[in-house]
């Protein structure tokens, strides 16, 4: 007697499906070079509880070139102090355009981690290399 109520409830949940994937697709992201200013590069850094470290033990950098800095938390509440440069990178501020000045071309400037984190905060250290 209510045989047709399946395959009407069936399309019905088809129809619907159908709909939700093409109206509620999230967008494509960004690239990250696209808000970039002509000859300005990009210098990411990202901090991450596990292991307490950055994703990268030495950044390399080229003296006298402009770099928009961005620092991102991959897991718990970090900074990025780089003292040398006078900048500190947070959640609340997480980017900077910020050149290496000619003079320091071959040094060696220390990142460290500048919100008490937890137990490994003080081991929370990387460098950046200006060639």
């Amino acid at each position: 007697m209510f045989k047709w109520i399946m395959p009407v409830l069936l399309v019905v949940a088809c129809l619907f499906a159908v709909y939700l994937l093409a109206n509620d697709l999230p967008e494509r992201p960004e690239s990250e070079d696209a808000g970039l200013a002509e000859g300005q590069e990009l210098l990411k850094i990202t901090a991450t509880s596990a292991g307490y470290k950055f994703d990268q033990a030495e950044y390399h950098v080229k003296a006298g070139t402009n770099y928009k800095i961005k620092f991102s938390n991959k897991l718990g509440v970090h900074g990025a102090a780089i003292q040398a440069a006078n900048l500190d990178l947070t959640q609340d501020n997480p980017e900077v355009d910020y050149t290496f000045p000619e003079s320091d071309k071959g040094k060696t400037i220390e990142i460290h981690c500048s919100i008490m984190c937890g137990q490994g905060h003080s081991t929370m250290k990387s460098t950046i290399v200006v060639e």
